[in-house]
């Protein structure tokens, strides 16, 4: 990742979504400007800095930049959570850049220790999974696979959502508001890659994305960043219909990264009575073992079959 130029597209992008009206600035003259948003003096101003100091730092140039500049442009910008703590890791990579760790880890795969494996095993009732910053699906209880069960059919393993989002048709059906799981997994993805700049296994998988998918390469463009603490699933499952759940993702204090999700639906609602029919099926057919591997058939062909039997 080039550092310095992600710092200057992200404060472009964003300054450019705000109107001097937005920011408290006269508005005179705003018909003729010739920029979106807010001009580079503009965002000087409102963060309580020279010009040209700021217009350094959108070049790239973190230089002895301290956390009350970040604060004040942060404020200027009114940036969100997620979006401030970007701002934060992309400079502090660009300080970091000029000495790079020397050797970069090789690619493996990520496990979870099984006393994580145990805990999320003995969560029945909800669909519950690991996930570690890449999205990469690198644990899950027996509901969970049953949940994703579209998912365990790619070849890859570990399953991930970026791929199965951008590169599986299948994705489309499953989510029925497919425009926003890609935006937000484009934007999970785009604060992992500022946290770490030298993961290998990130970088190949964005590098994967924006060659293969146009899709991805619109909203990667957009620096659009989210913090994934918590929200809301809307799915059509092959074997029980339309779900509607929430979830709640919970850092995995040991294993840096790691972060394990729970999905529950409202009590006595539709969705939870469709939830608890999955995980009857999950805990009744031989789905679980099959959907470990690639040449699976679907879940609901599965699902067909241990009806039949």
């Amino acid at each position: 990742m080039d550092s310095a130029n992600e710092i200057r597209e992200f404060l472009m992008t964003r300054r450019a979504r705000i109107t001097p009206e937005q920011a408290g600035l006269p508005v005179f003259g705003y018909r003729q400007r010739r920029v979106n948003g807010l001009r580079r003096e503009e965002v000087a101003l409102l963060a309580g800095m020279s010009t040209e100091y700021y217009i350094r730092l959108e070049r790239g140039n973190a230089k002895g930049v301290s956390d009350s500049v970040l604060e004040g442009i942060s404020q200027a910008l009114k940036l969100d959570d997620a979006e401030r703590a970007h701002l934060y890791d992309l400079v502090r990579a660009a300080k970091e850049g000029a000495q790079p760790p020397r050797r970069r880890s090789a690619p493996r795969a990520q496990q979870v220790r099984p006393a994580v494996q145990r805990m999320i095993d003995a969560m029945t009732a909800l669909p519950t999974i690991v996930q570690n910053e890449r999205l990469d699906l690198v644990a899950s209880n027996q509901l969970g696979r049953a949940f994703y069960s579209e998912m365990y059919i790619q070849p890859q393993r570990p399953v991930n959502f970026g791929r199965f989002i951008f590169l599986d048709p299948r994705s489309r059906v499953f989510y029925r508001d497919w425009d926003d799981a890609a935006r937000q997994t484009v934007a999970l993805l785009r604060s992992a890659a500022a946290r770490a700049p030298y993961d290998r296994d990130l970088s190949d998988l964005v590098g994967e994305l924006v060659t293969r998918s146009e899709d991805f390469r619109t909203l990667w463009a957009a620096h659009d960043v989210r913090l994934h603490h918590s929200g809301s699933k809307k799915v059509h499952h092959p074997v029980v219909g339309d779900l509607d759940l929430t979830f709640e993702a919970l850092e995995v204090g040991t294993d840096k990264g790691l972060s394990v999700i729970a999905y529950t639906t409202e009590p006595g609602s539709p969705s939870h009575d469709s939830l608890q029919l999955l995980a009857h099926w999950a805990a009744t057919s031989n789905q679980t073992t099959q959907l470990q591997t690639p040449e699976s058939p679907t879940a609901t062909s599965i699902v067909d079959n241990t009806e039949r039997s």
